[in-house]
């Protein structure tokens, strides 16, 4: 009995231990993303996705997301597409501009679609927060984000 509980064991850690150290593995650096909405500053701790590597990984096999984390992908100006494949949280999706505007809000993305979710328009940046945040605390198209990514106008 304890020889099979123990092969037992051994087999959840062999088939867990690949998706935790993809999970592990998928933290970035964190600086500070700040959202100028209509009733105020709203402020972020956002990883920042710089390379293509880091971007194709963003937030996939992540369990939870805090309440004021996420992920800011930084692009040269393009048509940005994203998916939400092997992501287990809903997101919503904020398109931005070379001037730090908000553009397009996907919001409460499904998770595990394969759907292509696009900016619609060239953006540099694209930040990723819980689904359901933006509406929550008074995100809407058009509000200035601010981070180095974006100058100033």
């Amino acid at each position: 009995m304890q020889a099979a509980l123990f092969r037992l064991v051994q087999f959840v850690i062999f088939v867990a231990s690949p998706t935790l150290a993809m999970a592990a593995s998928n933290t970035l650096p964190r600086e500070a993303v700040v959202i100028e909405t209509a009733s105020g500053p709203v402020s972020f701790e956002a990883e920042i996705a710089r390379t293509p590597s880091e971007q194709a990984k963003g937030l996939m096999f992540r369990q939870s997301l805090g309440e004021r984390e996420g992920m800011l992908f930084v692009y040269p100006r393009q048509v940005a597409s994203m998916w939400m494949k092997n992501t287990y949280i809903s997101l919503d999706m904020l398109f931005i501009d070379e001037h730090g505007r908000i553009v397009r809000i996907a919001r409460e993305t499904e998770p595990f679609s394969a759907a292509i979710i696009t900016s619609g328009t060239p953006v540099t940046g694209v930040l990723e927060i819980g689904g359901g945040l933006a509406r929550r605390l008074g995100i809407a198209v058009g509000d200035r984000v601010r981070h180095p990514h974006f100058p100033e106008p």
